[in-house]
């Protein structure tokens, strides 16, 4: 694969996840993206070969996606445990 189809691959896959990143203020769903989109993105990089060039991508693609977002933008209901 080239550079930039890893690049695309982890971005969107780091995105989907990011999209359930988890907190009320900013900075928690910055954080939990973030979080979320480096394990992800790890993980994409791994079947790649580069996983700390997907973990670093994906961290910040989560990172960014949680801190551009609020609560209202992105409600995905009750979580499970809450039903």
């Amino acid at each position: 694969m080239t550079t930039k189809k890893i690049i695309l691959a982890t971005a969107l896959l780091a995105s989907t996840l990011a999209l359930g990143a988890c907190g009320s203020s900013t900075s928690d769903r910055a954080l939990s993206g973030a979080g979320i989109g480096a394990g992800a993105g790890a993980l994409g990089g791994a079947l790649v070969g580069s996983p700390v060039e997907g973990a670093l991508i994906g961290g910040a693609i989560g990172g960014a996606t949680g801190a551009l977002t609020d609560k209202e933008q992105i409600d995905l209901g009750k979580p499970v445990w809450r039903r």
